[in-house]
């Protein structure tokens, strides 16, 4: 069972300038427009950045030719029953299916999956070792009914990937990818998960400020 504490357990990045990207994506930037401390009437910014920032959904246009779009995600995707469960896999290595199993212990995963590898530590650097997800785990993960797959990586795939396998793997089983997460302070076990995506009509990704809330 989780252990006791705060009814919502943050498990979103802070976005600062600071926090890395893929290289050669956009960083985060913003640019003060007024200033109530300048002596102007209100505060007011323009932020920059990609919208594959911290945590964020990518939709299926990020990576299938004429795919669904952010907003064409049924929001229902996104609030409901989750699981959280720890992996074992090194940096540089792939999350098996064997893994996977061995962490659920004989239990069916829930409709929403959070794979917690360990593998990226600090959001502000950009390790390249973190683990991926072999494409057979989410072939299976679908046979078992789960639509939403998170990860406390960058990608579901190896940095360095050009074929990108296991968001192939995602896109035909209609499994939604929830990148970024930071879970190393969460229990394995059962909760509920809140990470709308921001209704971007034709973008392929949206940062959301994603929430599990105790069972």
């Amino acid at each position: 069972m989780p252990e006791s504490g705060p009814m919502l357990i943050d498990i979103s990045p802070r976005l600062t300038p600071d926090i890395a990207v893929f290289p050669g994506d956009t960083p985060l930037s913003r640019e003060l427009l007024l200033e109530l401390e300048r002596g102007d009437s209100v505060t007011l910014s323009t932020v920059r950045t990609t919208v594959h920032l911290g945590a964020h959904v990518d939709a299926p246009a990020h990576y299938g030719t004429g795919a669904a779009s952010i907003e064409e995600l049924p929001l229902d995707r996104f609030v409901g029953p989750c699981r959280v469960l720890p992996v074992m896999a090194g940096p540089g290595e792939f999350v098996t299916w064997e893994s996977v199993q061995r962490a659920l212990g004989g239990r069916d995963p829930t409709q929403r999956l959070l794979l917690a590898t360990g593998t990226y530590a600090n959001p502000t650097t950009f390790d390249r070792s973190f683990a991926g997800i072999e494409p057979g785990v989410i072939r299976q993960l679908r046979l078992r009914g789960v639509e939403l797959l998170g990860v406390d990586t960058p990608s579901v795939d190896p940095a360095a990937s050009k074929q990108l396998l296991a968001h192939a793997a995602c896109l035909e089983a209609g499994i939604t990818i929830l990148e970024g997460l930071v879970l190393d302070h969460v229990a394995d076990g059962e909760y509920e998960l809140i990470a709308l995506p921001l209704r971007l009509i034709g973008f392929e990704a949206s940062p959301v400020r994603a929430v599990l809330r105790r069972c």
